[in-house]
């Protein structure tokens, strides 16, 4: 994403609707609306936006925003009004980027193979939104190298054999992993996605 097009998106969500071609100049830097004009022909070209009928900018997918119309009960029905019903209302629009991806530079998604963190609600064909990093802290869901093999688990600095860092499926069905040579966290977990 090159610097207009990050600028625009942040615009964007900033605001929650698309600049004028004046607020571009500003927002870009331009002094001339010709040269506003010819980005903007680039970015259609490109289908980074698009225009409605009346030549006014429009997002696409590329900010993927989707409505956020309230709550759902999950326990017993209640009497209030159900989401189908909810007007959706252009201010409450939430970003999965946004919300799910705090370092987008050190961030990337797994697909997930096996059933050791089925407990914690991670099945397989999951995708997981994991952030690089080297600490962890006693209780993260972690992707770590141990004995030069990958895997998912909890990371856990207590309750062991004392002798260091081990490693803890969300699966009765599966023994503790303790290091015989090495242990290294390339990644936390920080979201899970799955599609029914």
């Amino acid at each position: 994403m090159n610097s207009y097009t990050e600028k625009l998106v942040g615009f964007y969500r900033q605001h929650k609707r698309m600049p004028t071609y004046a607020e571009l100049a500003t927002l870009w830097s331009f002094k001339s609306k010709n040269a506003v004009f010819r980005v903007v022909g680039k970015m259609v070209t490109a289908g980074i936006v698009a225009k409605d009928h009346l030549g006014r900018l429009v997002p696409t997918s590329l900010f993927q925003e989707t409505p956020m119309l309230g709550l759902v009960k999950a326990g017993f029905p209640s009497a209030i009004d159900g989401v189908e019903t909810q007007n959706v209302d252009e201010s409450e629009m939430l970003s999965f980027d946004e919300f799910l991806i705090k370092d987008r530079a050190k961030t990337y998604i797994l697909e997930v193979d096996g059933d050791s963190m089925i407990d914690e609600h991670i099945a397989k064909g999951d995708l997981v939104i994991v952030e690089r990093t080297e600490k962890a802290r006693d209780g993260d869901i972690v992707i770590a190298e141990v004995d030069g093999e990958w895997t998912m688990k909890y990371f856990r600095e207590k309750g062991g054999r004392g002798k260091g860092p081990w490693l803890q499926a969300a699966n009765k069905n599966y023994a503790p992993i303790y290091p015989e040579h090495s242990l290294r966290v390339a990644a936390i977990v920080r979201g899970v996605v799955r599609k029914y």
